[in-house]
């Protein structure tokens, strides 16, 4: 019995702009900031690290360490690497201001 697994490998998903989207949004929801750095650099991969790294205006390898685990890119560096994978931030009211007392 062979018990070999083949590695998954998200990048082999993120094909779509839609997948990319919604793969981007759940991990900015996680606490950890790690996690979207990780999305981050995954969907670098995926559109090609150089192709990012020429149109973010980064080099290569400052765009891997940029994106690598326990990295604490500045805003500007993870501002041109969102904008060179053409996504945006968008800013909303969570469930916590929703559910306190006197917000709009």
């Amino acid at each position: 019995m062979n018990n070999e697994f083949a590695t998954f490998d998200i990048v082999e998903y993120l094909d779509n702009e839609e997948v990319i989207t919604e793969y981007l949004s759940a991990a900015a929801e996680d606490p950890n900031p790690d996690v979207f750095l990780a999305a981050l650099g995954d969907v670098a991969k995926a559109k090609g690290m150089t192709q990012i790294a020429r149109e973010s205006g980064l080099g290569r390898e400052s765009l891997y360490k940029a994106l690598s685990k326990g990295a604490h890119p500045r805003f500007e560096t993870i501002n041109a690497v969102i904008r060179a994978l053409g996504v945006k931030i968008a800013i909303v009211q969570g469930e916590k201001a929703k559910k306190e007392p006197g917000n709009i």
